[in-house]
């Protein structure tokens, strides 16, 4: 019994720590990281795609679920007007299979 609660327990925190909830902030000083949204797919440090639903988050895939609270999210962000005050760079995609990293250098950001 002890064993299935503990599994029970370590699967719940597991599905707690995979999601991808973010928070959108009015200012930069309450941000985790700041971001900016680019023209073209090809500029962008990850490709993100705007889930509908939380229960639908994955990981740090690009999926992002944008929560109404602070309280709720995993990362607040904030977006910027210039691509130089920028700690990622972002493209929105229409798709949820294209959402992506381009690469792994600066995927420790939404960790």
């Amino acid at each position: 019994m002890k064993i299935l609660t503990l599994i029970v327990i370590l699967t719940c925190i597991k599905f707690q720590a995979n999601s991808q909830k973010v928070y959108s902030v009015s200012n930069s000083n309450q941000a985790d990281v700041k971001v900016f949204v680019v023209q073209y797919a090809n500029q962008a440090d990850l490709k993100v795609y705007k889930l509908k639903y939380q229960n639908q988050s994955d990981g740090n895939s690009g999926q992002w679920f944008f929560t109404t609270n602070s309280n709720q999210a995993k990362k607040k962000i904030f977006f910027t007007k210039y691509p130089n005050q920028a700690d990622l760079k972002i493209y929105f995609v229409k798709y949820k299979n294209e959402a992506g990293w381009r690469s792994g250098s600066k995927r420790s950001i939404m960790y």
